[in-house]
This record gives C-alpha cells, structure tokens and sequence, in this order.
C-alpha cells in the first residue's frame, strides 16, 4: 500500500504549548505595541507581561521575546507571518 502523501506540515512541536518568539527591531517608541497588537490578534488573551525586552549595546536595536500560548501550528505560522510583514519588525525567530 502506497504511502499517502501528509496534508499538514510536520513539526516536531506538541501542540498546544507556551512558545517563545523573539521579535528584533529597530528602537521605535511603538515597537512594543505593534508586536503586542499583532500577537492578540491571533491570541486575544496574550498577557503583555509575557514580554522580556533588551536593547542592544548601542541603542539602536530592541528584542523582544514574546511567550504565547498556542493551539496549532497553523496558528502560529499566522503570527509569524504577521510579525514578519510588519515594517518595524526585522526578524523574527
């Protein structure tokens, strides 16, 4: 018997789980928010003090790690694609 080929995208996450996502940017005073709002899009409930913030050295840059709990993967493939079109946001991991 043929092996049917798989309709979801594996993953080596279980889901649902607490995920951390770490978003870089440029230090731009609506940065937080912008993540923020685009993360309870998906995830009405995220608690923003799941967020742990660091500049760089030199102040240019922010990173913002970001726990979420998720449901699936297609739910959190959302939010990275989000986070991703966003202009102030340069990464995303």
């Amino acid at each position: 018997m043929a092996e049917q080929p798989s309709t979801q995208h594996e993953t080596l996450i279980e889901f649902p789980c607490n995920f951390p996502i770490k978003v870089l940017g440029e230090t731009h005073p609506d940065f937080t928010n912008v993540v923020t709002t685009t993360i309870q899009q998906h995830i009405p409930s995220f608690d923003i003090h799941l967020i742990e913030m660091r500049g760089s050295a030199g102040g240019k840059y922010i990173s913002l790690t970001c726990t979420v709990y998720v449901t699936s993967k297609p739910q959190l493939d959302a939010i990275y694609h989000s986070l991703t079109a966003h202009p102030l946001v340069k990464v995303v991991l």
